[in-house]
């Protein structure tokens, strides 16, 4: 592995792309300060050039490198979450390409835990002479299932050949949804710490390091246009993960509480099956053949950790639809929420 770790460093100061494991998903990773690597990443993903992409330090990195000023706030939860599934939004110190934050004056930094990552960033850091980043959006496709496995990166860019972009191999993620994102670029202006994205580190984790309980973009309940409407409104940055639609397979996903499900699927003609349903609890007297109900965990953290595995699996199953029984509304399944929303939101009139 310390050979292919010296590989991928050398491809990423070559100005190439690397895909990685992190403990949150797999990321498509290049130089965050070669704006022709980060052109890179977007031409493969097809993501918009205004869409921000998150910059990966290694664990003790030199954060002012990136930003022109780290609050007390920032430094009190990377002392509490670093390395792990958080994203900080920070004012982005002026020798950063605006490229990698999508043109605007704020960043996106994170520090991932997952040893091959943390192997990648140090190596590369030593290449360059001790401050780097790797830029790294989730390694799939724009709009689409973030990846959680070596071999779901391979199938998602089966254009682009091992010259193009090497994959590190790193087991099956362990969180399995993207990192939470707080935003603390506004502190300034009188903005307290934000939510920007939901995730594996909750509002209330939050609350027991800042002492106080940060605000939210979102309800549990608010989703699309309202959540957009939100963000115009309060000025807030904008982040990986935040268009109304995304995190979507290729075939059409629909939320439903599972009762509504049973109906939906008595009247359902024969044309649009097969269909696959997940729920939490077996469904007894199956309403139709060319139905199958597929059980899921009932613990958030469990859950979150198969979703994307479970989305691809099911879009290769040949199926008309997918219907998953909406979550419980607590705070502990903001983010999956937030996740299935946003996925089902792609197939929305």
């Amino acid at each position: 592995m310390d050979d292919l770790i010296r590989e991928a460093a050398q491809r990423l100061a070559d100005g190439r792309l690397v895909a990685f494991p992190t403990e949150t998903v797999y990321g498509l990773g290049a130089d965050a300060e070669n704006e022709a690597a980060i052109a890179r990443i977007y031409a493969a993903k097809g993501r918009p050039s205004d869409h921000p992409v998150i910059v990966h330090v290694a664990d003790g990195a030199n954060l002012e490198y990136w930003a022109s000023h780290v609050p007390v706030q920032a430094r009190r939860l990377i002392d509490a979450f670093w390395p792990g599934p958080l994203t900080l939004i920070l004012p982005r110190a002026d020798r950063v390409p605006a490229a990698v934050a999508g043109g605007q004056d704020t960043i996106g930094l994170r520090c991932p835990s997952h040893p091959v990552a943390q192997d990648l960033l140090k190596a590369f850091s030593q290449l360059k002479g001790g401050n780097a980043g790797v830029a790294a959006p989730s390694a799939n496709k724009f709009g689409q299932v973030s990846p959680t496995q070596a071999d779901h990166v391979r199938a998602e860019f089966v254009e682009l050949g091992d010259e193009e972009l090497l994959v590190l191999e790193g087991g099956a993620s362990e969180v399995g949804i993207e990192s939470t994102i707080v935003d603390l670029s506004r502190l300034e202006e009188g903005v307290g710490p934000m939510i920007l994205r939901p995730g594996h580190i909750t509002a209330d984790d939050l609350s027991r390091v800042l002492g106080t309980e940060p605000e939210s973009l979102f309800g549990l309940k608010r989703q699309g246009a309202d959540q957009q409407a939100s963000e115009n409104k309060t000025g807030a940055p904008r982040v990986s993960g935040s268009l109304k639609a995304h995190y979507a397979p290729r075939t059409p996903l629909f939320v439903l509480p599972q009762a509504e499900i049973l109906q939906w699927v008595a009247q359902l003609p024969q044309d649009q099956l097969p269909i696959a349903c997940v729920v939490f609890d077996a469904v007894e007297n199956p309403v139709l053949p060319g139905v199958e109900w597929v059980l899921i965990d009932s613990d958030p953290k469990a859950y979150a950790r198969k979703l994307y595995a479970l989305l691809r699996q099911l879009d290769r199953g040949g199926y008309r639809r997918l219907v998953f029984e909406q979550p419980p509304s607590s705070a502990a399944w903001r983010a999956i929420n937030d996740r299935l929303g946003r996925a089902a939101a792609a197939f929305s009139k």
